[in-house]
C-alpha cells in the first residue's frame, strides 16, 4: 500500500502556470507645474519606516493660503477603526471642518495597536502643526485664535497591521525640516507632488497622481490628487461620526495594504458644502471600487479646499445653500476626479489582469440602497472574477446607469 502512495498523489497532482502582471508604469506620467493648485506646499522623504532606505515613507502637505483652508474628510466603516482614523475624526469635529496639514506614512497601518498607537498618532499631528506654523501667514480667518491650542492636521497611515510606528524616527524625521537646509525640500513643483505619492506606497506598483484644472463662473481652478492601494481594497467610506451603511470587517495581523487618498484645490469652498460633496463623489467612485473583497481598518479620503486660486480674496466661498449652480459644478468636478483616482487603484489591484465595469439600473428604489448592494455583490464574487479572468475584454452590464466596479 505504502507503495502506492507515491503513484496515487501523482495522478492528482497538476501544474499551475501564473502569467505575469503586465506592466502598468504607463499610467504614471510627468503633469505640468502649472497644472498643480495653488497655495500647496508638499513633500516625501524617507523615515526610516520601510527597510529599504530608498523607499519614501513619509508624506506631508501644507496648505499657505492667508484664505482658511476647509477639510473634509471619508473614514472606513470597519469596526476596528485604526488610530490616524480617530485622530482626523476628532481634529474634523473640534476645528468644524477646518484643517492646514496632512501627514501621511506608508510601511505600516498603526492600527489595533491600542492607547499606544492613538498617542503616536497625535504626535505625528503635533509635530506637523509645528511645520504649519513656519509656513503660516497672516489668516482672515476668525476663528484661528480658537484653534492655535488644537491640531490642524490631518493623519494617514498604511501598511502593516498590529505593529507600533517607529515613532521616534518619524519625529526626528519631521522635526528635521526645521532646519534652514530643508527648506528646498518643501515646494509646489511636478518632483515634490510625485515624491508625496511615492511616500503612499505599499505594494502599489506606480505613483497614482492626477491634476486638471476646471471652470467655475469664468473663474479657473486647479485640483490635484494622489492615491493608493492595491490590496484589501473594497471601501465603504462615510463622513466622521456617521454609522450608515456600516459593514464592519475584522482586521488581523500582516494585512499591509489600504486605501488612502488626499484631493487638493484651491477653490473657495465652505466647510459644510465641501463634505456634502465629497460623500457625494465617493459614494460614486471610491465606494464602487473592489479588488479583493476586504475592507480595511485605515480607509481615508481627505479632501482640502484653500481658496488660493481665487482671483477675489473676499468673495465668498462657493455653498451649497447660497450657490447651488457653483455647487454643483463643483461637487460634479470633484466626483469625475476621484472617478479617475478610483481607477487607478482597480488598475493596480495586486496581480490584477483584467479592468471590469458593471453597470446596474434599478428602478423605483434609491441608488445607495439598492444599485449598491447589487454593485458589492457582484464585485465580491468569486465565480465572477473566474468568468471575467477568462474572456479576453469584459463588460457587463445590467441597464445604463454606469457605475464603476
Amino acid at each position: 500500500m505504502a507503495s502506492r502512495l507515491p503513484a496515487t498523489f501523482k495522478r492528482f497532482s497538476s501544474t499551475i502556470t501564473v502569467k505575469p502582471t503586465p506592466s502598468k508604469s504607463h499610467l504614471h506620467k510627468p503633469i505640468p507645474s502649472t497644472s498643480f493648485p495653488e497655495g500647496y506646499i508638499l513633500t516625501g522623504i524617507h523615515a526610516g519606516i520601510k527597510k529599504n532606505a530608498s523607499a519614501l515613507d513619509l508624506a506631508v502637505i501644507l496648505s499657505t493660503s492667508p484664505l482658511p483652508t476647509s477639510a473634509a474628510a471619508c473614514f472606513t466603516r470597519n469596526a476596528f477603526k485604526a488610530a490616524p482614523v480617530l485622530v482626523s475624526e476628532e481634529v474634523l469635529e473640534k476645528n468644524g471642518g477646518r484643517a492646514k496639514g496632512i501627514v501621511v506614512n506608508s510601511g505600516c497601518a498603526n492600527a489595533v495597536t491600542g492607547k499606544k498607537g492613538l498617542e503616536n498618532a497625535w504626535k505625528m499631528a503635533k509635530a506637523t502643526d509645528e511645520l504649519l506654523r513656519m509656513v503660516s501667514v497672516e489668516s482672515h480667518d476668525q476663528e484661528q485664535q480658537q484653534r492655535e491650542t488644537s491640531s490642524e492636521t490631518l493623519v494617514m497611515s498604511t501598511g502593516v497591521i498590529g505593529q507600533h510606528l517607529p515613532i521616534d524616527s518619524i519625529l526626528s524625521a519631521l522635526s528635521s525640516f526645521k532646519h534652514p537646509d530643508s527648506s528646498t525640500l518643501f515646494c509646489s513643483s511636478f518632483t515634490a507632488w510625485e515624491n508625496a505619492a511615492k511616500a503612499f506606497m505599499t505594494t502599489d506598483t506606480f505613483p497614482k497622481l492626477r491634476a486638471r484644472t476646471f471652470e467655475i463662473g469664468g473663474q479657473i481652478y486647479r485640483i490635484a490628487g494622489m492615491d493608493k492601494g492595491a490590496g484589501m481594497i473594497h471601501p465603504n467610506m462615510r463622513p466622521a461620526k456617521t454609522s450608515a451603511f456600516s459593514n464592519a470587517h475584522g482586521g488581523g495581523g500582516g494585512l499591509h495594504a489600504t486605501l488612502l487618498a488626499c484631493v487638493l484645490t484651491d477653490a473657495p469652498v465652505s466647510p459644510k458644502s465641501l463634505q456634502s460633496a465629497l460623500s457625494y463623489a465617493v459614494d460614486r467612485s471610491f465606494n464602487s471600487i473592489s479588488v479583493d473583497g476586504e475592507m480595511s481598518t485605515n480607509d481615508t479620503i481627505i479632501a482640502l479646499a484653500n481658496g488660493a486660486g481665487a482671483l477675489d480674496s473676499e468673495a465668498p466661498e462657493i455653498d451649497e445653500e447660497t450657490d447651488k449652480e457653483s455647487y454643483r459644478v463643483f461637487r460634479d468636478e470633484l466626483t469625475e476626479f476621484t472617478q479617475d483616482l478610483a481607477q487607478l487603484v482597480v488598475r493596480d489591484g495586486e496581480g490584477a489582469t483584467k479592468f471590469v465595469k458593471i453597470t446596474v439600473k434599478v428602478r423605483f428604489l434609491p441608488f445607495a440602497l439598492k444599485e449598491m448592494t447589487i454593485l458589492s455583490s457582484l464585485g465580491r464574487t468569486a465565480l465572477r472574477k473566474c468568468t471575467c479572468h477568462r474572456v479576453k475584454d469584459i463588460h457587463v452590464c445590467i441597464g445604463q446607469d454606469c457605475v464603476v466596479r
